[in-house]
């Protein structure tokens, strides 16, 4: 992980060909395994995988609450790149704040992830994040928040991981 006050990065190598990960990335079905914190279901979940589309999601916790999200696609170059605007919205799609730090995270954040190569079949993953159109407030939000969000990253990544494990066998 690699950040600037602006600027949150992380790399993975996931053991798995670049196009299996790609897929994993951007179809719903396969999102609807991994997505997420730990301990949440991804419901509703809708994907216009396209440039302009939106993927629109629910989050179900334990608890029964719903918190939505969605993605805006930006760019798409498969398999290399998916670059969208990720924000917290409600079950109609429209972008909400963040229900955390006081509604001084990021409306939005522009997101990429990158899709590379690796000898013996494996792929390296990196994810760029950024708080896109934010406030100075914002900003400072975001920049004290690196070690939380590698946490959060983490996590959906190490579910990721487990995910990859079982769509990998034949």
């Amino acid at each position: 992980m690699t950040t600037d006050s602006q600027t949150f990065t992380l790399t993975r190598v996931f053991n798995a060909p670049r196009a299996l990960v790609f897929a994993c990335f951007s179809t719903a079905e396969h999102l609807s395994h991994w997505w997420g914190p730990k301990g949440v279901e991804i419901v509703n979940g809708t994907l216009d995988f396209r440039v302009g589309g939106l993927y629109h999601y629910g989050m179900k916790w334990p608890t029964g609450a719903i918190m939505w999200g969605r993605f805006e696609f930006r760019e798409i170059d498969p398999p290399s790149r998916i670059v969208f605007f990720n924000a917290f919205s409600d079950e109609k799609a429209s972008l909400a704040r963040a229900p955390f730090f006081d509604g001084k995270w990021p409306l939005e954040m522009l997101t990429a992830f990158a899709f590379e190569d690796m000898p013996g079949g494996k792929t390296r993953f990196t994810m760029t994040w950024q708080p896109h159109n934010a406030s100075a407030e914002e900003q400072e939000t975001f920049a004290s928040n690196h070690a939380s969000a590698a946490e959060g990253w983490s996590v959906s990544l190490e579910k990721f991981e487990t995910y990859l494990e079982i769509v990998k066998q034949p």
